[in-house]
């Protein structure tokens, strides 16, 4: 179910790789950002949007990956937004994303995958501040909303991932490491950060998960092992190597 982490803001979470969907309140109705997984959590969401009495007004996807494109009848016919950068490219990864859609997930609409559009230059009806960047995947973007004390963070400053760069891509510990001091920048002020999986992180840990990423990149870079190697080993061969192994993926 839907837990409130701010004055306005919502997140539910999913059985897969403990994905978030976040709903923020603005005034017309809430906007959705990277609702899912599956058709069951789609219906569910929907569910308790409905008994908060709210209509959905958009949708936001944070970055291309499968997982992050996925929407549903009942959310209605709205504008669904992305970066500039992704609403370009989303044309070129739809058959991929529908594809790892139908693997993966039971009962989501495959025909309304990423359905997108740039984002207006003016933020269009998505509250607060985006916070762009190239790591991970193309046109990544972070919500920062500032008021509320929340930065909505996509595949990024997760504590169940490790962080996952597109190597077909060059140039992505550069790009991680911008991306890391853009996001830095921006949660200096907030008490709450949503990862797209896993748990949200709230006062000190908000710093905590900053530390480990930097950590992680920076052991990148000198070319030795990152600490939390081992621990991604080790949820390798337990009882989540399925959905690890799945969040590897999507991100191909």
């Amino acid at each position: 179910m839907m837990k409130q982490v701010a004055d306005g803001v919502w997140v539910r979470q999913s059985e897969w790789v403990w994905s978030n969907s976040t709903v923020v309140r603005v005034d017309d109705g809430v906007i959705l950002v990277d609702p899912g997984i599956d058709g069951a959590d789609l219906n569910a969401l929907a569910d308790e949007i409905d008994r908060l009495g709210l209509l959905v007004i958009a949708g936001f996807s944070t970055h291309l990956h499968w997982d992050h494109l996925l929407w549903h009848e009942r959310f209605g016919d709205v504008p669904r937004y992305a970066t500039a950068p992704s609403a370009q490219a989303v044309d070129a990864v739809r058959d991929r994303a529908q594809a790892m859609a139908e693997e993966s997930a039971e009962g989501v609409p495959l025909e309304l995958i990423g359905r997108l559009t740039a984002l207006p230059a003016d933020g269009g009806p998505i509250p607060g501040e985006l916070i762009e960047h190239e790591a991970h995947a193309i046109g990544h973007a972070a919500v920062l909303l500032a008021d509320r004390g929340v930065l909505i963070a996509g595949d990024m400053l997760s504590d169940v991932l490790i962080p996952l760069l597109d190597f077909r891509r060059d140039g992505q510990v550069d790009a991680y490491e911008v991306a890391l001091d853009r996001l830095g920048a921006a949660a200096a002020d907030v008490d709450v950060v949503i990862p797209g999986h896993g748990a949200v992180a709230e006062g000190p840990e908000v710093a905590s998960r900053l530390a480990a990423d930097r950590a992680y990149i920076d052991a990148l870079r000198r070319g030795v092992e990152p600490d939390d190697a081992r621990l991604e080993q080790e949820w390798l061969a337990g009882p989540h190597q399925g959905n690890v192994e799945q969040a590897r993926r999507s991100s191909e």
